[in-house]
């Protein structure tokens, strides 16, 4: 598998869930790393194992700000963007703050690479660009209307990152991430993504609450997967460049079989956690139904070979969550 090394890397969002597993794994290749973070989402204590490291540097700061960016990217052979504000229910509530941050702040950073030249713009998209579009397994030429601010934001990144690949001939490709998961992954607060509010919750005895049936069913995605395919994106060959790719494992579980094997698996630990009731809510808006990738094109094309199934990366992430929050 294709590995960074020797290089000198920008991860924006650095602080947050799939930022800080990226520069964990750079650090260890050898590169020099600079994490851009404004802590409004991240967290310090995912980067402060870090902050001894000779080849690791923090730059506190906004990609709102353009100046921010521009320094930020200085010398950097390749930005693996992060930085977003995730989250559907977010976007609908705050729509302008969405935009500010996923558009504008994108903006900045790609406009930043591409003055600094590095050789790759890699940045993190989103299943929810495929909106209403009916058809599964998702393709990535065939996508419908988005369902959300978020989804709308994420979509114009790609139309950016096409027109600056076009025009200014940067090379970029955009990755959309199926509801990734595993280590690091925040449990708490409004917005927290379901796999870690379900363990936190299970582990604490209490219940869970699905919104809807349970048969809503996504490609959940394990972090080590995304991972490698940021650095197969990174170093791929110009054939690859300047497109999206679906970032998934390509088999969907729905929200009853993930609550099923959450449970399954806890109890190994507490076997009182297998009594605990799940509660059936009301729909959320703007959610999809379901999700299951296409990832061809990304074994094709970046030689994309994901490691780890959902089975495999739930025990993973459950014994993590077990270990750092567990009673």
């Amino acid at each position: 598998m294709s590995k960074i090394k020797n290089s000198r890397v920008l991860v924006t969002g650095g602080a947050g869930f799939i930022g800080s597993n990226l520069l964990e794994r750079l650090l260890k290749q050898d590169n020099e790393v600079v994490c851009l973070d404004n802590f409004s989402t991240g967290k310090r204590e995912n980067i402060i194992e870090f902050d001894k490291h000779k080849s690791f540097k923090l730059i506190e700061g906004d990609i709102r700000d353009y100046k921010t960016c521009k320094k930020a990217v200085t010398g950097c052979d390749y930005v693996l963007h992060q930085a977003a504000l995730g989250s559907v229910p977010r976007s609908i509530n705050d729509p302008l703050t969405s935009n500010e941050v996923n558009v504008s702040g994108f903006l900045n950073m790609l406009k930043s690479s591409e003055e600094a030249k590095v050789k790759k713009f890699v940045y993190a998209a989103s299943s929810s660009t495929y909106g209403d579009h009916p058809g599964l397994p998702k393709v990535e030429d065939k996508i419908g209307s988005p369902l959300s601010p978020y989804a709308v934001t994420k979509y114009v990144n790609e139309l950016y990152a096409k027109v600056f690949s076009d025009i200014y001939e940067i090379n970029t490709i955009g990755l959309r991430y199926f509801n990734v998961f595993g280590r690091k992954q925040d449990p708490n607060g409004a917005y927290a993504a379901v796999i870690p509010k379900f363990i936190s919750l299970l582990m604490q005895k209490e219940s869970p609450i699905i919104n809807g049936d349970g048969s809503h069913s996504r490609d959940f995605t394990y972090i080590d997967n995304v991972i490698q395919i940021n650095q197969l994106a990174a170093l791929a060959d110009d054939k690859a460049n300047n497109t999206v790719y679906n970032v998934a494992y390509g088999e969907n579980t729905s929200l009853n079989g993930m609550v099923d094997i959450l449970k399954d698996l806890l109890s190994q630990y507490d076997k009182s956690i297998n009594l605990v009731k799940i509660v059936n809510g009301p729909e959320r808006k703007g959610d999809v139904k379901h999700s299951l990738a296409d990832i061809s094109k990304a074994k094709e094309l970046l030689h994309y070979s994901p490691q780890y199934s959902f089975k495999e990366g739930i025990r993973e992430a459950v014994d993590w969550y077990w270990n750092n929050y567990g009673n």
